[in-house]
Order: structure tokens, then sequence, then C-alpha cells
């Protein structure tokens, strides 16, 4: 005799037992399938890495590859005249005093790393050209495909890349946001004035980001 049918409460056989027994296990399986994506995006970076200290492996690795000329390097132009108090270096649609002080400082950087071995392009407007010839004693060639970016931007870079020669890009943020999210960082920060987004060319064609480098940091990487 069934004590469960006796007692009125239903069966573990009878399909509402089943019913909400499954119900539980698909509900386990879901919490665990949630959990195991939150914890692998928690692990995923959303933005590339800050190169701050002469230690990290992705600033060894920096200064490893452009010793051999496989770097790629996206400058943001210097403080805007238009969008700041500052006093501008000349036109209103170029760069402010401060702005040239600071492409100054990065310029220095460069050449402590070597600017012998790179080839410099800039976007044709006046900030980028400005922030060019402050950084580097000349203005770089003025290219318009450095200030339209498009989804064309990786396959651009790789056909002015020339093999054992670094490629220096003084462009603007939207650009570096465009790569950015073509080398799978789609949610990265928005690059500030005068930073540098680092990339290697593997001899495969791939693009790899190795990090940000901050106006700031410079000094810190010069470091030996």
């Amino acid at each position: 005799m069934n004590l469960f049918r006796r007692s009125g409460l239903p069966s573990v056989n009878t399909p509402h037992r089943r019913t909400g027994y499954i119900k539980g296990v698909g509900l386990l399986l879901l919490i665990l399938v949630i959990g195991a994506l939150v914890a692998g995006f928690t692990e995923m970076p959303l933005t590339p890495v800050t190169l701050n200290n002469p230690g990290q492996r992705e600033t060894q690795a920096f200064k490893a590859q452009w010793k051999a000329g496989n770097i790629v390097v996206l400058i943001r132009h210097a403080q805007r005249c238009d969008r700041s108090s500052n006093p501008c270096l000349g036109p209103t649609d170029g760069i402010t005093e401060s702005g040239r002080e600071e492409a100054v400082r990065v310029g220095s950087a460069f050449a402590t790393l070597g600017i012998g071995n790179a080839d410099i392009f800039s976007s044709p407007l006046t900030r980028t050209v400005q922030t060019a010839r402050a950084m580097f004693n000349i203005p770089g060639v003025a290219e318009a495909w450095l200030h339209d970016c498009d989804s064309h931007m990786a396959s651009d870079i790789k056909a002015r890349k020339v093999a054992g020669r670094n490629l220096v890009l003084v462009t603007h943020s939207n650009c570096i946001a465009t790569l950015e999210a073509q080398m799978g960082f789609a949610h990265a920060n928005a690059a500030d004035y005068t930073s540098t987004l680092v990339a290697a060319l593997g001899a495969d064609g791939t693009l790899t980001a190795l990090g940000i480098v901050n106006a700031q940091d410079w000094e810190k990487l010069m470091v030996k």
C-alpha cells in the first residue's frame, strides 16, 4: 500500500513531483552557467594594461620588439586649443602651449628608445601635425586615413608597416578606439592626450596590444 497516497501527500513518482525536480535541476545548472560566464568575464581585461613599470612583462616585450622593429604605436594628439582655456600654440584648431610641452617630453622618451628605425605618419589636422612636429621635430607624413579611421584601420596599418621598422602614428582618440576594438578591446578607456597605444605586429600579421603608456609614465619606463 502506498503510504503517500493514504496520507494525501503527492508521491515522488507523480508528474507534479518530477516536474519540480526537473525545474530545480535546470535552475541549478543555469546558476552554474551564469557563474562560469561571470567568472570568465571578470578575468577578461576591458582595456589594454597600463605600462608604468620597467619590470612589467609587457614593458619588456615592448622594448624588445621596438629594437626588432616590430612595433606600431598610435599616439593621441596633445591638448586641444578649442577645448582648453590654456594659451594656444597657434591656430585655434591646433594644440595649446602646455600641450606642446607635454608632446616634447613624450618625444624625448621616444628619442631614448631610438627613433632612427621608425616611420612617422600623422593625421592631416592641425592638432596632430603640430603634435608630431613637437615630438619628433618633423610633421610626419600626413594621411587622411589617420583621421577618417574606419573598419580598414588594421589593414591600413599593416599596409604601411615596413619589416624591421617601427610605425609611429599621431592620430585621434576615435582612431585609437577603432584599433583597440579590432584587437578585442571594444570597451577600452578613452585615450588621454599624448597617450600611446602600443601594439606588436607578429610574423603571422596579427596585431597584438601590449598596453597603454600615458604621458606621465614615460620617465618610469626609461629607467634601465
